[in-house]
């Protein structure tokens, strides 16, 4: 079993930056793939960014490629997304997941088991 708990969203102006952290509990974390996914109002969920278990791997949708860094620290249990010269689109809920069978990357939703709760991001324009 893992549990994830999101934090660092909030509300910034477009071109600022915020850095989203997820904790996780559980023996099994440090061996799984684990991603990023956000939902805007209105819009299904979509994929944000994966990284694989060592974090030597890492995948990105196009719409964030070159702003945003996932990273781990499997020593502390947690995946970080680092978001840069963020954009109105930007705004959604984010949601931290990890695997459920794979250690590498993952990039469709029902290829991740347990999911947190969501942090909000609003990016003012």
């Amino acid at each position: 079993q893992v549990q994830l708990v999101e934090s660092g969203g909030g509300l910034v102006q477009a071109g600022g930056s915020l850095r989203l952290s997820c904790a996780a509990s559980g023996r099994t974390f440090s061996s799984r793939g684990a991603g990023w996914f956000r939902q805007a109002p209105g819009k299904e969920r979509e994929f944000v960014a994966a990284i694989s278990w060592s974090g030597i791997n890492a995948d990105y949708a196009d719409s964030v490629k070159g702003r945003f860094t996932i990273s781990r620290d499997n020593a502390k249990n947690t995946v970080y997304l680092q978001m840069n010269s963020l954009k109105a689109e930007d705004t959604a809920v984010y949601y931290c997941a990890a695997a459920r069978d794979t250690a590498y990357i993952a990039t469709m939703r029902d290829e991740y088991r347990y999911w947190g709760q969501g942090t909000q991001v609003t990016v003012s324009s």
